[in-house]
């Protein structure tokens, strides 16, 4: 009986490091994906999970997305902001950027940046994150985190607002400066006034004559055509077989096809019979009247 304890108590001592050395290593997942432990404050004991990897899409080709030094993350809660991403993997480096978006893919900037009140808000839910670090060691020290010891996503020295905080900051946020706002959209209405007189410029100097005294002409307000859809063929084939069926009705019964064509001669005769009066006026015209 002695021994059965001093055995059971020497495996329990035993167990608590095997444990801690087994937790030690990063937990990977299909796809290339590392397991990263995350829980809201120091005192919380529910645990959330990021999944992150080497963001490697070549053919995105976007410069504020380094393929050696942006690391992308997976199943970030609603309640992080870009400010809490940054310092939550502030201890694998500095951290150049971060971008949050509701789902992956690429940067679209295809127009100028807006101000803040002509933005659209981003919906609130679960969202992935692109971490730029200014090193690309950050990146692999980032993939090595141990999930024995979970990031902590609220600390003093960034807390995160809940309950009736949030709300009153997001009133207070919502909250518009009238003369911010007409600021706002000065800049904005001479941005766009400076771009139409860039491009009518632009569009003058094309039509211009060159050299040898040729002008180019340009035909204006034509659009590329944009290649039709798989769900826009099919209307277009069930708009066609609708007017087909409809053209089909129209004859189905004997009577309705022999109507038709009573109607049609109907017509010709008329037709022709305003044809040989117009032709007798002509040749009435033609005569020869010297006085």
């Amino acid at each position: 009986c002695f021994l059965f304890r001093f055995e059971e108590k020497h495996d329990a001592k035993m167990a608590p490091s095997t444990q801690k050395h087994a937790k030690q290593a990063p937990l990977q997942l299909p796809g290339g994906f590392t397991v990263v432990p995350v829980q809201f404050s120091q005192s919380s004991t529910a645990q959330h999970y990021l999944y992150v990897k080497e963001h490697r899409v070549r053919a995105e080709g976007s410069s504020s997305r380094p393929l050696d030094r942006t690391l992308f993350v997976l199943n970030v809660p609603p309640y992080c902001s870009e400010q809490c991403v940054s310092a939550l993997f502030s201890d694998c480096g500095a951290v150049e950027s971060v971008e949050l978006r509701e789902r992956p893919g690429p940067q679209e900037h295809t127009e100028p940046e807006l101000s803040q009140y002509f933005r659209t808000p981003r919906r609130e839910g679960f969202s992935v994150a692109y971490v730029v670090f200014k090193k690309a060691s950050s990146v692999a020290a980032a993939k090595k985190l141990s999930p024995a010891t979970p990031l902590v996503l609220s600390t003093e020295q960034q807390p995160i607002r809940t309950g009736i905080q949030k709300w009153a900051d997001q009133y207070s946020a919502a909250l518009v400066d009238t003369r911010q706002l007409q600021a706002a959209v000065d800049a904005y209405m001479l941005e766009h006034d400076r771009r139409k007189e860039e491009a009518a410029q632009r569009e003058a100097e094309a039509e211009g004559a060159d050299g040898e005294g040729w002008v180019k002409v340009s035909r204006r307000g034509h659009t590329a055509s944009r290649p039709h859809s798989e769900p826009a063929n099919h209307r277009a084939l069930e708009r066609e077989k609708r007017k087909r069926a409809r053209k089909e009705l129209m004859n189905f019964y004997t009577w309705q096809h022999r109507e038709t064509q009573r109607e049609h001669i109907a017509e010709l005769r008329r037709k022709f019979e305003e044809d040989k009066q117009r032709i007798a006026v002509l040749r009435a015209q033609r005569k020869f009247r010297p006085y």
